[in-house]
């Protein structure tokens, strides 16, 4: 008893120095990672912490004397290893020290049982495991980039590989198991129902990065290395969902890159629950276990969480997972808190035949205790601690859970037990997945045949043909549009301000002077603004119809950088322009001087209104009699109101019911048809007057008003059009195409371009088809490399272990 407690002591004070140097050195490790500014000053301190440590431990075996029984074992334990340390080996026998230490490690590794450092052979081993996982997780991670390509090709549950899925009710662990498998605490945390949504979380082995950070790629977050901030980013999304909704089915998608995770990809959903709370919807229970039977199906595989203190006959997920998965063939059984029962309880759960799984049980520890040894620990990686403290946990049973019992204890065998068996599973549904996925092909390439025409397009290549397309169209209008069209456009709305201008009475001595005012009135209506408003609004105008016809028509974003593009233009040359405008005219402003031909010309068009106005009221005539019922009708409705208005006729009250037999609706049509006689005649007789020799004379302008202002305005429409064609027009014609390149050309971003193409329904199908299908066509190619790397490995499964431990990938990748 007294030898034995002895050698525990001995083999306890080893292992408490061991921690310490292993303590320094993490110091030292994290200290540099943490601060690469500063390395050199840190990497002195902590290389002094772990000199110390290890000085102090060899001034420790130093003063260890050994009793002579315990001498006498050394002795014999050297003899009977064949005296491999004598003969100028390493030098075992020439240091006494250095042999008194290494036996009592070797009597304390025997004493504590599995889980602490082993023999070279044990090394040996641990390096073909590590090279069978690199390959594997070369597997592993090639199938989960296929999975990951196949979620964007579409929904269809046969183009998909599977996936790990977790379940377990609230109070078993699920959550850390989870965290030990990553490393970190990220799962939301809270008093109440927490997870409301699936979590597809994909972990990505990134060997040789030191670098640990998260992604949210349906949120378009990236690289997020703080992961209480991916914790509150995911309670946040699930607590959105609202209470009345209990849970949603739409999943979560995170990824998170680590060289520390296994390429898996698994599933977090929300946890069971035996009793519905006073605050909760009674139908809660039954939404979860229907989301999770979603989530279990075939090929899934289901990671069953379990916890210890609880009979596996009250396992609500053995009872979900026995539904689906009735042999147990896809199930992996999780029993977590293992330290809360006894060593034989909980080897017994192990073993349990009552459930059997053929994937078999894993007991963990998945949440550690703070160290209390002789040197206290600082802060470290969740999954380092944990796998400490099991391994503490577990050495201290080697009946129960040493390596001669068979059973799976630890996160590090779970670890390695789900990159296995995913790939595995992954492997035998390649098949079926290929023979799915070629199905899909086929179908797609006929759909891009027969509709599409086989023909190719890009966001980028539909952006570019369809801004080529606007640019042409535009050019067509430059040619159409100049000078004359400006000069119609600037004389009509003259033409319009000319009813505004002041009117002498018939009976008026100063007729001349009231013309003279008129026309000089004319020029001082602010022509320069008004000519410049009248041109800028036609030329956007004309931009808007010439994108209502064009493929532009359905996209409002680039519609709205088209449109401002060309207010820009035109906002910045407006009051340059106004004003050239306005200084040219003016010499106008008390006096115009009218040519002989510029006479000629305003008689013949204002002869030309005369005749139009004049045809546009003998129809409006036309009208009425057919809408009256006749001539005759509209005639003597015509006459009574003629009687009336002379005074010839008495009319009672105010004729809003009818007078003279007639009703008060063909009483206004009957003054409407008077109107319209009255107002034919006067533009008869101004016609004639036009017509006659007195008005072929520009001598006689005061006799024929209508022809001199016309006339005038011509003058300042053409004066006015030359510097609008130089200051305004000519350089919208210039830079507009310019403007078109350098809104939707070089400063669109990628996505911008992607959401201008997907804005047309019909562009955004095509598109998709050919991005499916040049997705499957990728994924195809990609699955015919595994199919072949696996074969290969089936055929030569030992020759991949021999491989030098520098290419741990395989070179097909």
């Amino acid at each position: 008893m007294f030898g034995g407690l002895a050698i525990g002591t001995f083999a306890w004070v080893q292992y408490q120095a061991h921690q310490a140097g292993a303590y320094a050195i993490d110091v030292f490790h994290s200290t540099k990672d943490a601060v690469a500014s500063t390395a050199s000053i840190f990497y002195g301190s902590a290389k002094g912490v772990a000199e110390r440590t290890f000085q102090g431990w060899e001034n420790t075996k130093e003063q260890i004397e050994l009793p002579e029984w315990v001498k006498s074992l050394i002795q014999a334990s050297q003899q009977a290893s064949g005296g491999g340390h004598s003969g100028g080996g390493n030098g075992g026998d020439n240091d006494p020290k250095h042999s008194k230490v290494s036996a009592v490690a070797a009597i304390g590794a025997t004493a504590t049982g599995y889980g602490f450092e082993g023999s070279e052979d044990s090394h040996v081993m641990a390096n073909d495991e590590d090279t069978k996982d690199d390959q594997m997780m070369v597997l592993t991670k090639k199938m989960i980039e296929i999975r990951t390509i196949l979620q964007n090709v579409g929904q269809s549950s046969t183009l998909s590989l599977p996936s790990i899925v977790v379940i377990g009710s609230q109070s078993s662990g699920k959550s850390s198991v989870l965290e030990a498998i990553v490393g970190h605490e990220f799962l939301p945390k809270g008093v109440n129902m927490v997870t409301r949504r699936p979590i597809e979380l994909t972990l990505v082995n990134t060997p040789g990065s030191l670098e640990e950070y998260g992604e949210f790629p349906d949120l378009g977050l990236k690289h997020i290395t703080d992961f209480t901030s991916i914790q509150r980013t995911l309670t946040d999304l699930n607590l959105a969902v609202p209470d009345s909704d209990c849970v949603s089915h739409e999943p979560i998608q995170l990824t998170v890159y680590s060289p520390n995770v296994p390429d898996l990809s698994l599933i977090d959903l929300p946890g069971y629950i035996q009793v519905v709370g006073q605050n909760q919807p009674p139908q809660l229970k039954q939404k979860i276990s229907d989301l999770c039977d979603k989530y279990i199906q075939a090929p899934n595989v289901i990671l069953a969480i379990s916890a210890a203190d609880v009979d596996l006959a009250n396992s609500t997920a053995l009872r979900a997972s026995r539904r689906v998965d009735p042999r147990g063939e896809r199930t992996i059984g999780v029993i977590t808190k293992m330290d809360l029962v006894d060593a034989g309880r909980g080897a017994a759960i192990l073993n349990d035949k009552q459930y059997p799984l053929r994937l078999g049980y894993v007991g963990v520890v998945s949440r550690a205790p703070q160290s209390q040894g002789l040197f206290k620990m600082g802060a470290s990686n969740l999954l380092s601690t944990i796998v400490k403290y099991e391994k503490s946990f577990f050495s201290s049973h080697p009946i129960e859970y040493g390596p001669e019992s068979g059973l799976s204890v630890g996160t590090t065998t779970l670890r390695r037990k789900l990159m296995h068996i995913l790939e595995q599973t992954m492997s035998s549904s390649l098949q079926n997945t290929s023979d799915a996925i070629r199905q899909e092909l086929e179908e797609v390439t006929y759909e891009f045949k027969v509709q599409y025409n086989d023909r190719p397009l890009s966001a980028e290549s539909y952006l570019a043909e369809s801004l080529d397309a606007l640019k042409h169209s535009f050019k067509q209008f430059t040619e159409v549009f100049g000078r004359p069209q400006m000069h119609e456009l600037l004389k009509s709305e003259l033409d319009q301000k000319l009813a505004d201008l002041p009117r002498a009475d018939e009976d008026s001595i100063y007729w001349r002077r009231q013309l003279d005012a008129s026309s000089s009135a004319l020029t001082k209506l602010g022509v320069g603004r008004l000519a410049t408003t009248v041109l800028a609004s036609a030329l956007q105008g004309n931009v808007e119809s010439l994108l209502d016809k064009s493929s532009f028509a359905n996209h409002p974003f680039a519609r709205n950088a088209i449109m401002d593009a060309a207010s820009t233009i035109l906002n910045e040359r407006f009051y340059s322009t106004s004003d050239q405008v306005e200084n040219c005219i003016k010499p106008y402003k008390f006096e115009i001087d009218i040519e002989e031909r510029e006479w000629a010309q305003g008689r013949q068009q204002v002869s030309n209104t005369l005749k139009k106005e004049l045809n546009d009221c003998e129809t409006a005539l036309s009208s009425l009699e057919t809408t009256v019922g006749g001539r005759r009708k509209l005639k003597e409705v015509m006459t009574f109101v003629d009687k009336a208005r002379r005074g010839d006729i008495s009319v009672e009250g105010d004729g809003h019911s009818g007078a003279g037999g007639f009703s008060a609706a063909l009483l206004g049509q009957g003054l409407e048809a008077v109107f319209l006689r009255d107002r034919a005649d006067i533009i008869k007789l101004r016609l004639m007057a036009v017509k006659s020799k007195q008005c072929a004379s520009l001598k006689n302008k005061y006799y024929c008003p209508e022809v001199f202002l016309d006339a005038a305005a011509n003058r300042i429409a053409s004066t006015a059009v030359l510097f609008l064609n130089v200051e305004l027009l000519s350089e919208f014609y210039y830079n507009f195409p310019r403007e078109l390149d350098l809104r939707l050309g070089r400063h669109l971003s990628e996505a911008d371009v992607e959401k201008f193409a997907k804005e047309d329904p019909k562009v955004r199908r095509h598109l998709e088809v050919i991005r499916k299908k040049e997705l499957l066509e990728l994924v195809l190619e990609k699955m015919e490399s595994l199919k072949q790397l696996e074969g290969l490995e089936r055929e030569h499964p030992a020759s991949s272990h021999k491989l030098p431990r520098e290419r741990g990938r395989w070179g097909l990748f």
